[in-house]
């Protein structure tokens, strides 16, 4: 990863240059993950908004960004049928499972609030990031297109995450959690290996 998007992402750890040379042998197996993803990425979000309903700042901000992603989720479908190719079952997310065990439970409303949405921009960067490599190297040139127009959304998402909750904690609590976060979500990356059947 280049220095910029480590300085923009914050990811510790840059996604195996190897990763591509898979995914673009896998371009069914990935889009049928990444489908998945955007479901999930669109429930997270209405989730958080039916928690935190009093949050009025959230609700304005995550309800577009559930709109976003359940439009994304269709023009995937779009891509496989284009393809086609079909849905298909879900498989075990690993790394989101795996994410979900390092975040920290109890404390009060607002660092629970605090760990949801800083997971939520991790899981959103990564995307990012794999998107980024999707769009600069693989031949399908309509499919690069469009991870790269993915990839500008992801990065918002991404930043309006980690804004959302410097508004509900103090900074220097948050971005202290976030590093910390964001070595735990590299030694993940580490741990699940090359796959590039997978989104994540």
């Amino acid at each position: 990863m280049e220095a910029k998007d480590k300085f923009t992402l914050g990811l510790e750890l840059p996604t195996d240059p190897r990763w591509v040379n898979i995914a673009e042998t896998h371009l069914e197996d990935i889009l049928v993950d990444h489908a998945y993803c955007e479901q999930k990425a669109a429930s997270s979000c209405i989730s958080l908004i039916v928690l935190y309903p009093e949050k009025d700042l959230l609700v304005e901000r995550l309800s577009p960004i559930v709109a976003e992603e359940w439009s994304h989720f269709e023009r995937v479908m779009a891509e496989l049928r284009k393809r086609g190719w079909s849905l298909g079952r879900q498989r075990k997310d690993e790394y989101v499972e795996k994410l979900s065990r390092v975040i920290q439970k109890g404390g009060s409303r607002e660092q629970q609030l605090m760990e949801k949405l800083l997971m939520n921009a991790l899981i959103e960067a990564r995307s990012c990031e794999r998107f980024k490599i999707l769009w600069k190297h693989i031949p399908d040139q309509e499919l690069a297109e469009f991870y790269h127009e993915l990839m500008i959304s992801e990065a918002g998402h991404y930043k309006n995450f980690l804004q959302l909750a410097k508004e509900y904690m103090p900074e220097e609590v948050v971005m202290n959690r976030w590093h910390e976060l964001l070595e735990q979500e590299a030694e993940i990356v580490k741990s699940l290996g090359l796959r590039g059947d997978r989104m994540h």
